[in-house]
């Protein structure tokens, strides 16, 4: 298990590969928010990922929660020194409210998964999936939209 600082310094190496390697990311410029062992969270400022209305594209929305979600599971293999590749296999979006400010993504394992799991799973089979949800608050705290998708993890070669 890492410390908070180490999951932080992971988190960042993290960030600056996904912006490095998904023009999007660097476009819509996402931030790490903050991270622990167990969630992740992801931030991105209104500017770049405004709609025609002036608030946030629902496009950014979804794209900033998968980004959480997948780095969720990244960063956890990472920090296992697994290499992998990881997808999303599936995922669920609903919006609830428009947002008028810049906004974050906060990404935690699922109710019904587990690391544990997980990494048993991909041990044993090369590959393995992870329920991830994610959420979107709006300025109260409340869900503005959220995700729950399952994410798959192959080990290469």
């Amino acid at each position: 298990m890492s410390t908070t600082n180490d999951a932080t310094l992971h988190a960042q190496q993290l960030i600056r590969f996904i912006r490095d390697e998904i023009p999007l990311a660097r476009a819509m410029d996402l931030q790490l928010a903050d991270c622990s062992d167990d969630r992740l969270s992801l931030r991105a400022p209104l500017a770049p990922n405004v709609n025609d209305k002036g608030c946030a594209f629902g496009g950014s929305l979804v794209s900033l929660m998968t980004l959480s979600g997948w780095a969720l599971v990244e960063l956890a293999l990472r920090r296992r020194s697994l290499d992998c590749d990881v997808f999303v296999a599936e995922s669920s979006v609903r919006y609830l409210v428009p947002l008028w400010q810049d906004f974050r993504s906060e990404a935690r394992l699922a109710a019904e998964a587990d690391w544990a799991t997980f990494f048993s799973t991909l041990e044993a089979r090369g590959k393995a999936r992870i329920g991830v949800d994610c959420v979107v608050p709006d300025q109260h705290g409340a869900p503005a939209c959220t995700l729950s998708a399952r994410f798959v993890a192959k080990r290469r070669g």
